[in-house]
């Protein structure tokens, strides 16, 4: 056919000089609020796509898990094996108000502490803490030798393997029922809880390198902002409230102090 005859062939296809446009420019940054517990407040910023007709931005947040370090929350680098869950629950402004979502340990920290001629002792337990949360905690330690042990294996009995999970699921029990999940939180990132399985089981047989490893919360309950705020403001204990004045009397001179 002819090309002066069909005008359609000389013409591109429809739509193929449409101008490649930069993905970013409909997207906006949210930054990352930690609860109150943490010193470090804004700990990262996330991305999502702006508010375009029905979809909107501040929905597609909700729900979102960031993954953070502990080292980086704490501003303490001894801690840097520990990983921290966060879950964004409310959206306020350009603020992302974040809850607990779970506690993990990095990979290599714990295959440091696997090692040859000695016994994993693993142990887990479902709690149910005073506020309504259901959390599932993991515990692991290793068998050590005797302070007089000449044998080079350090072995555990099947029933002395039993008795030290015993003792850790008595531990992490009572750990997650005492309290609410704000209570549970504060004493897994604060206090050492591995010393005082190993104060208990150390009856049964000596062990080392106890930890809580994980953490995961598996059921929360109803969505509350009051709840969600208590979080973020902080408590009396850590709150800088400046130093008591007394007060002074001031006495006029040649009064007899009455004025």
């Amino acid at each position: 056919m002819a090309v002066g005859k069909n005008k359609r062939l000389t013409k591109g296809k429809k739509g193929s000089r449409k101008k490649a446009q930069d993905p970013f420019l409909k997207k906006e940054w949210y930054r990352l609020q930690a609860p109150s517990m943490f010193k470090t407040k804004d700990f990262g910023k996330t991305i999502i796509t702006k508010t375009a007709g029905q979809k909107i931005a501040s929905d597609g947040l909700k729900g979102r898990i960031v993954e953070v370090s502990l080292a980086d929350l704490k501003n303490d680098n001894d801690v840097g094996y520990r990983k921290i869950k966060l879950c964004i629950e409310d959206v306020q402004g350009y603020n992302c108000l974040t809850n607990f979502h779970g506690m993990d340990m990095t990979r290599d920290k714990i295959c440091s502490l696997i090692q040859k001629r000695q016994t994993i002792i693993e142990a887990n337990v479902d709690v149910k803490t005073s506020d309504g949360y259901i959390v599932r905690m993991f515990c692991i330690a290793f068998t050590t030798k005797d302070s007089k042990q000449i044998k080079e294996t350090c072995y555990a009995k099947s029933a002395q393997v039993r008795g030290i999970r015993a003792k850790m699921v008595e531990y992490m029990a009572e750990l997650g029922n005492k309290g609410d999940l704000k209570a549970l939180v504060n004493t897994l990132i604060s206090a050492d809880c591995g010393k005082d399985i190993e104060k208990s089981a150390n009856k049964i047989f000596p062990i080392k390198e106890c930890y809580i490893r994980k953490v995961k919360v598996l059921k929360k309950p109803k969505f509350d902002v009051t709840a969600l705020m208590e979080w973020h403001t902080e408590d009396s204990k850590t709150a800088d409230t400046g130093k008591k004045v007394e007060a002074t009397e001031e006495v006029v001179a040649g009064s007899g102090g009455r004025y």
